[in-house]
């Protein structure tokens, strides 16, 4: 029975005879369940009276219906342990899964993938947030009747994912009315210190071991809560379950004794919403609704702070941040005929990612997305100037400067309509799926310098190029960098599949999915189509025993990611990047902005950003393939007993095409026949014609397949006409590497009282591209990482890949040891992740590269190289972090005299470990090669000690 909601269900057999027999099952998500009625011998079957079927509680049954890798919990046994309630908390419990770097917020690694390679659906909707793939909407837990985490090895039906697939489904009314409401509260006062940062770089041992980070002040508590009710409108007939929850979170960051502006204080609190909806139309036909809000607004208060002290100034300003939105889903099952189903489903989603800023007199400082109107506000300030200078003229900084970086434009968000269909017919031994799945993504997007520019104050050494106090001077760059479009992604899927059961005990799984992908910039033309990418998918399952008690498994797939929207905001639409060095004769005390500017330079358009709308045919490879990624997996799961199941399941994954940006022209130049001047910095070919460069038809950077020969369109002189140029992948970059190579062992039990479920994983992620994201250095612009800008940024970084967590063992489960109490735990023991050393490039055409202190060296103190070229430092061999280990606890209390009523207290890192997960892998400074004494400062660590107390009543 395809499209069945999970649930509890009876099958009651009715016999010719008159005889009938019963069974009571489990109907999870996303996976098969046997019914099994044979009896001893058909003589015993012909005198039965009746079938007599008593209840226990055992472990969940072994699927050899599926040849898919997945792990599910349900809303009862996720509230039994001591787990965060967020579906990146639950999706951590399962063996292959580690998380990422924190530079991306809270979010897992699957299989080896980036962050940003993963897919989120609720009740068979997307509900991943395209953008960047770095978010999706935040159900409120309560609803969740369960979590299915698929870590590999799935169906055809399931695409735009190299990662894994988080797939939920909300709680339903039934025919009894239930109601109920929860309170859960985190003090501040229970949580423990975080620790502190210090310096850690030996190489500049004059800051070695000092306060870099005072966490002393930081508090961070908080609380939700939640009611709900569900039950019959019409008995039999129309069903309807909703909750609403409210969640407050209060936190004091004080931060950096070196910032003048670190220091805030947040909360979020929006009501969140969600309503189910379920009509029985008649036996053959069913329609459903869906509706989630999770809007919330983040508050954020910045202070001064003096430097070198953990206080709190005046208020500087407010941000106000707003995430998440709502999402409407509407699905029609119909049982057409005894063996054909058809399920159509429709859905809408909005979602907001704006940001808006008030000063601390009530001034609004926003962006609008118009690039010719920057942000308003006070400006950025940098100085780095040497310390003689400042010495004698002072720290140059802003005091009403909020954010000290970019802001989002006001009406930033996304919308999503998605259309689906799917149809599963059973024909014979064939239970052939078959589908359409179309999903339209629209962004609105873009970022302003908050107060429209960055000002950076530095010391000309003057005529003599060396450091004195005679001839030195300071100067001052202006950088303005504003982008804004609304840009679009359409995709398009078909699938089809059979599930063949060859016999009585062995299933072929055979499939094939076709991915189209459009990719659309600011003024709707598109950039990039790649249609009916090729998908296979192959597996099997052998019920080797034919009772469900021993399977043997595996399966071969192809899967590919599209492109995000967000890369067509700055590289594909109009954008501006500007830089402007002057003199200056004065500097307001209040905005650090510099008064009197005389001998201003010519004005640069960096990157060939200068306001206007890029050619759409020039900025990809008319060759692109998506990024793809091929997967095999082989396993079995057994029986040990009634009550216990073990297994284990090899994994290789091997990336095969990705898709990134190149931004070095020059080879496009050189197989044209142009030839560089260095006195008037110009490009001319053969017959003395000077290349148009920059241009709108001449873009610096260009998406392509790493590795592989590109076709690029390019406007040489600026006429408009396109010329078509090959370049070998050779003189672009080398080939994207990326492998997962794993063995996971996994062994679940459950007896009347107690359940359990342990995992054990041995893995190695090993390549020179991390994939969407770049956790190196925080990198968040997905698709568009700096790792293959230049040739040179590839050198030496093949190796052991961010998410590299060699060994992870999870154990978690609970124990009643009476009606009234029961205790949960959690384990989680885990080995570090690899670190880099990055520092810069010399010599590169007799300077240090651009591009600074990104490159897998590290070893030069000066610029110009007084001590020569830096030693190579490959990718992942600069050390490991420590081992993490965490132990959380949970005790509940269900009294007798008061049914329905329930009490539990979750106590999370009982020993408080505060191991660091994230160090600062940048090692040089990108204009002089110096070392840093930021590097291998932690940047994050394991959360400390906290408690969470919970009443819940239910009736």
């Amino acid at each position: 029975m395809p499209q069945l909601q999970p649930g509890s269900y009876r099958i009651t057999l009715q016999r010719a005879d008159g005889t009938s027999a019963v069974r009571e099952v489990s109907v999870n998500l996303g996976t098969g369940t046997p019914v099994n009625f044979t009896s001893a011998s058909s003589a015993g079957a012909t005198t039965l009276d009746s079938v007599v079927v008593t209840g226990a509680q055992v472990v969940n049954p072994i699927d050899v219906s599926s040849v898919e890798s997945t792990t599910i919990l349900t809303a009862a046994q996720i509230a039994k342990i001591p787990v965060l309630r967020d579906a990146t908390s639950v999706a951590l419990l399962a063996p292959g899964t580690v998380r990422g770097d924190t530079a991306f917020g809270n979010l897992a690694s699957f299989g080896g993938s980036s962050v940003a390679e993963n897919q989120y659906y609720l009740n068979g909707f997307n509900i991943t947030n395209s953008f960047r793939s770095l978010n999706f909407a935040q159900v409120p837990y309560e609803a969740v009747a369960e979590q299915q985490v698929k870590t590999g090895g799935y169906g055809a039906e399931f695409g735009r994912s190299l990662g894994g697939v988080v797939n939920m489904v909300s709680k339903r009314g039934t025919n009894e009315f239930t109601a109920g409401g929860n309170v859960f509260w985190s003090p501040d006062s229970l949580r423990a210190e975080v620790e502190n940062t210090y310096y850690a770089n030996p190489l500049v041992p004059g800051d070695l071991g000092k306060l870099r980070q005072d966490n002393s002040e930081d508090t961070l508590g908080g609380y939700s809560t939640s009611i709900w009710a569900s039950g019959a409108l019409i008995k039999d007939t129309l069903f309807a379950y909703g909750m609403l929850s409210y969640s407050e979170v209060e936190q004091d960051y004080w931060g950096s004794v070196v910032s003048r502006t670190n220091n805030h204080e947040s909360e979020k609190g929006d009501p969140t919403y969600l309503v189910k909806l379920d009509w029985n139309i008649n036996d053959a036909n069913k329609l459903e609704f869906t509706t989630l809000s999770d809007k919330r607004t983040t508050t954020t208060a910045s202070y001064l702070n003096t430097v070198g002290q953990v206080n709190r100034g005046p208020l500087v300003g407010t941000s106000y941040t707003e995430n998440g939105g709502e999402n409407y889903i509407a699905r029609y099952t119909g049982y057409l005929t005894d063996s054909f189903t058809l399920s159509a489903m429709y859905g809408y989603s909005e979602f907001s990612r704006s940001r808006r800023l008030k000063t601390a007199s009530g001034v609004n400082v926003e962006y609008g997305g118009d690039l010719d109107q920057p942000a308003s506000g006070c400006p950025v300030i940098t100085d780095v100037r040497p310390g003689y200078r400042t010495s004698v003229t002072g720290v140059y900084a802003s005091s009403c400067n909020i954010t000290g970086g970019s802001i989002d434009r006001i009406d930033s968000g996304d919308e999503r309509n998605q259309f689906r269909l799917d149809l599963d017919w059973q024909v014979g031994d064939h239970a052939l799926g078959f589908g359409y799945d179309r999903d339209d993504y629209e962004s609105i997007a873009g970022t302003s310098i908050e107060g429209g520019r960055i000002w950076r104050y530095s010391t000309n050494n003057g005529p003599d190029r060396t450091a004195n106090t005679t001839d030195d001077f300071d100067v001052v760059r202006e950088q303005i960098v504003n982008q804004g479009a609304t840009v679009e992604v359409n995709q398009e899927a078909f699938y089809i599949e059979d599930n063949w059961q060859v016999t009585d005990t062995f299933l072929a799984y055979i499939g094939a999915r076709w991915d189209t992908f459009e990719n659309k910039n600011g003024q709707g033309e598109t950039y990039v189509k790649i249609e009916n990418q090729f998908a296979p998918r192959l597996g099997f399952s052998w019920d080797v025993n034919g009772d469900s008690s021993f399977k043997v498994y595996g399966n071969a797939g192809r899967y590919a990611l599209p492109l995000t929207p967000s890369v067509a905001v700055r590289g594909a639409s109009a954008s501006l990047f500007t830089r402007q060095t002057s003199r200056f004769t004065g500097v307001d005390p209040v905005t650090g902005a510099p008064t009197g500017l005389f001998g201003t330079g010519a004005l640069s358009y960096i990157n060939g950003e200068f306001g206007e709308p890029k050619v759409a045919d020039t900025i990809a490879s008319q060759n692109l393939d998506p990024m793809y990624q091929d997967e095999y997996i082989l396993g079995f799961q057994m029986s040990m007993t009634e009550h216990q199941n073990i297994g284990a399941r090899g994994i290789y994954r091997k990336l095969k095409a990705a898709i990134d940006d190149n931004c070095d022209y020059t080879p496009i130049m050189a197989i044209e026949g142009f030839t560089f001047d260095e006195d008037d910095l110009t490009w001319y070919d053969s017959a003395g014609n000077a290349a148009a460069l920059p241009s709108a038809g001449f873009p610096y950077c260009r998406m392509f397949n790493p590795g592989s020969d590109a076709v690029f369109l390019t406007d040489l002189y600026g006429d408009g006409t396109l010329k078509a140029t090959t370049v070998p992948g050779a003189l672009l970059s080398p080939e994207a590497k990326r492998t997962y190579k794993a063995l996971e062992l996994f062994w679940d039990g459950s007896w009347d009282k107690y359940f359990f479920q342990a995992s054990y994983t041995l893995a190695y992620n090993k390549g020179n591209t991390e994939g969407g994201v770049k956790s190196d250095i925080g990198q968040a612009d997905t698709s568009v990482t700096q790792d293959f800008d230049y040739k040179e940024l590839a050198v030496d970084s093949y190796g052991y890949l961010p998410n590299d967590r060699r060994h992870s063992l999870k154990v978690f489960g609970n124990y009643s040891f009476t009606d009234e109490w029961s205790v949960g735990a959690n384990l989680l023991v885990q080995s570090g992740r690899p670190i880099n050393c990055l520092g810069v490039l010399y010599p590169y055409h007799g300077d240090i590269h651009p591009y600074g202190s990104s490159f897998f060296r590290c070893g030069t103190t000066e610029a110009g190289g007084a001590d020569g070229p830096a030693e190579a430092v490959p990718r992942g061999t600069a050390g490991r972090l420590p081992w993490t280990n965490s132990i959380d606890l949970n005790v509940a209390y269900f009294p007798n005299w008061a049914p329905g009523l329930k009490f539990k207290v979750d106590v999370f890192n009982v020993f408080d470990n505060q191991k660091v997960t994230g160090v600062t892998e940048v090692a040089e400074d990108a204009t002089t090669g110096a070392p840093l004494n930021t590097y291998l400062v932690p940047r994050s660590f394991q959360a400390p000690r906290s408690v969470r107390f919970m009443v819940q009543y239910d009736f």
